[in-house]
C-alpha cells in the first residue's frame, strides 16, 4: 500500500471530483424528474387523443434533450477520473465497484440512449402506443441508471459482499447479490429519484409560471403546472418519508455521519433530541444555543424510544479500539506477507482483519502503523470526525427548503383544483422564483451523504488518502482548470439553448402550426375603450 502520500495532491483530487460531480448533478435529477413528467403528458395523449397533450410532450421532451445531452457530457469524465486521479482507489476496490458501473453502461445508459432518439424520431414512424412505451423506456433507462450508479455509492457507504484477499493486498467481490441488496442502496435509490422527480416538478412549474406570468402559451402551461402541481407533491411528500428512512439506515451503519449532522457531541438518554438550530463549536466539542426539539432523533435513527443515538466523543473512543485492532491485523498482514504459511499470523489476521481499515488512518501521521503512539492512534481516531458544522448547516438548509417545497406544491395543487392560477399571479412569481431551489437541496443532499463519509473513501475499509493516484500537482491544477473552462462554456450553452427554447414556446419548435390565441393571451385593452 502507498506510504509516500502529496496530501496536497489529495485534496486537489477532492476537490476536482466534487466539482465535477456538483456540476453533473446539476442535470441528473432533471433528466429523472423530466422523462416521468413526460410520460404522464403522453399517456394522457394516448387516453384521450387530444393534440394539446402530444404538443406538450414534445415542447417539454426538447428541454429533456438539451438537459440529457450536458448530463452525458458531464458523466463521461467522472468515471475516467477514477483511472486518473483515483488509481489505487481504483485497484483496491475495482473489482466490486466496476461491477455495478459496467451495468450501468450496459442495462441502462445503451437503453436510455437509444430510446432516446426514438423518443425524438418516431412520432411520425411510430403508434402512439409503440411511442408511449419508447418515452417509458426513456423513463425506466434514467431510473437504472441512477440506480447502478447508487448501487455503486452505497457500497462506498456500507461495504458489504466483499473480503479482503491477503495474497493479492485487494477487496474482492464475494457475493454480489448483497452489494445490490444493500439497505443504503435500495434506501438512496427510491430517495434519490423521488428528488429529481421533485426538481423535475419544479422545473415546469417555473417555466408554466412564467408562461402564465407573460400571458403566453396558456393552455399549456395551465396544463403543465397542473401536472406538475399533483406529481410534484406526491413526490415531494414521498421525499420526506424516504428520507426518514434514509435517516434510519444511515443510523443504524453510519453512526459518526448521523452525529455529525446533529453535531451529537455526547451520547443523550433515549430517546434522543433533534437540534433545530445551534452553533456547533469543534473546539470545545459542545453546541452552543441549541433549539431543541424532544425524541425526534431517536425515532428518526433508531426507529425506538429505548436506544440510544451515540455521540461524537464515545464514537471516538470506538473508533480508537478499532484502530488498535486494526494495528494487530496490519502487523499480521506483514508477517503473512514475509510468511503465507505462518498459521498464527493467519489465525491474528482473521481474528481482526474487520478493522484493518482503521489502521491505515495511521498512514497520515506515521510510515508504518505499528510505530504509533497512543498519540497518533488519538489523532487518527479523531480524524473519523468529518467536518461537523458543514454537515449541521447543509442538513438544515436542505430540510428547510423540502419544507418550502411541500407548502410550494400544496398550494399549486390546491389552485389546479380550482382552476384559478392566472387569478393568483403572487403564486406564480413566487413558483418562478422557487425554479433554483430544488437543485440546491439536491446539491446539499450529496454533501451531506458524501462529505458526512469522510475520511473513508469506503467506509471503514480505505481512508481517502490513500486512493489518490501518485501524480504530480502541477496535473491536477491543470485539468481542474481545464474543467472549470470546459464546464462554464458548457453551462453558458445550455443556459442558451433552455433559454431560447423556453422563449419561443411551443409555438416556436416547428411541429405543429400556433394554435389561436387564448382569451387571456391578447393584449389588455386600452382604458376607455368600448366594443
Amino acid at each position: 500500500m502507498p506510504t509516500v502520500i502529496d496530501f496536497g495532491v489529495v485534496t486537489l483530487s477532492r476537490a476536482q471530483f466534487a466539482l465535477t460531480a456538483l456540476y453533473h448533478f446539476l442535470f441528473v435529477p432533471l433528466t429523472l424528474g423530466l422523462s416521468m413528467i413526460l410520460v404522464i403528458m403522453e399517456a394522457v395523449y394516448v387516453m384521450t387523443g387530444r393534440e394539446i397533450w402530444k404538443r406538450m410532450t414534445r415542447f417539454w421532451g426538447v428541454l429533456f434533450g438539451i438537459n440529457f445531452a450536458m448530463g452525458v457530457a458531464t458523466g463521461i469524465t467522472m468515471e475516467f477520473q477514477f483511472g486518473t486521479n483515483w488509481a489505487y482507489y481504483s485497484h483496491y476496490v475495482g473489482d466490486i465497484f466496476g461491477a455495478p458501473l459496467a451495468l450501468e453502461g450496459l442495462m441502462a445508459f445503451f437503453l436510455e440512449s437509444t430510446m432516446v432518439g426514438l423518443f425524438f424520431f418516431g412520432w411520425d414512424r411510430l403508434s402512439r402506443v409503440a411511442h408511449l412505451i419508447v418515452t417509458a423506456c426513456v423513463a425506466l433507462g434514467s431510473s437504472l441508471s441512477a440506480l447502478w450508479i447508487l448501487v455503486a455509492n452505497a457500497w462506498m457507504q456500507y461495504p458489504v459482499g466483499a473480503g479482503f484477499n491477503p495474497r493479492t493486498l485487494r477487496m474482492e467481490l464475494v457475493s454480489f447479490k448483497d452489494v445490490f441488496f444493500n439497505p443504503v442502496a435500495q434506501a438512496k435509490f427510491v430517495h434519490a429519484v423521488a428528488a429529481g422527480y421533485v426538481v423535475g416538478s419544479v422545473f415546469v412549474l417555473a417555466v408554466s409560471a412564467w408562461y402564465l406570468l407573460q400571458r403566453r402559451n396558456v393552455e399549456v402551461a395551465r396544463r403543465s403546472l397542473a401536472v406538475a402541481a399533483s406529481f410534484g407533491l406526491a413526490c415531494v411528500l414521498s421525499v420526506v418519508v424516504l428520507g426518514d428512512e434514509s435517516g434510519y439506515v444511515a443510523g443504524e451503519n453510519q453512526k459518526m455521519k448521523i452525529a455529525a449532522i446533529e453535531a451529537e457531541w455526547n451520547t443523550q438518554k433515549p430517546p434522543a433530541k433533534f437540534t433545530l438550530f445551534g452553533i456547533p463549536d469543534v473546539k470545545a466539542h459542545v453546541t452552543h444555543d441549541e433549539l431543541d426539539i424532544p425524541w425526534v432523533l431517536g425515532l428518526i435513527a433508531t426507529r425506538s424510544i429505548d436506544r440510544p443515538v451515540l455521540g461524537i466523543n464515545d464514537l471516538v473512543a470506538r473508533a480508537s479500539v478499532r484502530i488498535r485492532s486494526g494495528m494487530e491485523a496490519y502487523a499480521a498482514l506483514k508477517a503473512l506477507r514475509a510468511n503465507p504459511a505462518d498459521e498464527e499470523a493467519r489465525a491474528r489476521f482473521a481474528a481482526h482483519q474487520v478493522d484493518l481499515g482503521h489502521a491505515l488512518l495511521l498512514l497520515r501521521y506515521v510510515r508504518d502503523p505499528a510505530t504509533a503512539t497512543g498519540a497518533d492512534i488519538e489523532r487518527a481516531a479523531w480524524s473519523t470526525v468529518p467536518n461537523v458544522p458543514v454537515l449541521f448547516w447543509c442538513f438544515r438548509f436542505m430540510v428547510a427548503i423540502g419544507f418550502f417545497l411541500i407548502a410550494l406544491f400544496a398550494t399549486a395543487f390546491y389552485l389546479a383544483s380550482r382552476h384559478s392560477f392566472t387569478e393568483n399571479r403572487w403564486f406564480l412569481r413566487i413558483a418562478f422564483w422557487s425554479l433554483p431551489l430544488p437543485w440546491i437541496a439536491a446539491e446539499l443532499g450529496w454533501i451531506v451523504a458524501e462529505y458526512g463519509r469522510q475520511p473513508w473513501a469506503i467506509d471503514g475499509v480505505l481512508p481517502t488518502f490513500l486512493g489518490a493516484s501518485p501524480v504530480p500537482a502541477t496535473d491536477v491544477w491543470l485539468s481542474i482548470s481545464g474543467f472549470v473552462v470546459f464546464y462554464s462554456a458548457l453551462a453558458v450553452v445550455d443556459a442558451f439553448l433552455l433559454v431560447r427554447t423556453i422563449r419561443r414556446g411551443p409555438d416556436g419548435l416547428g411541429f405543429w402550426p400556433a394554435e389561436p390565441a387564448h382569451p387571456l393571451e391578447a393584449p389588455a385593452a386600452p382604458a376607455g375603450a368600448t366594443h
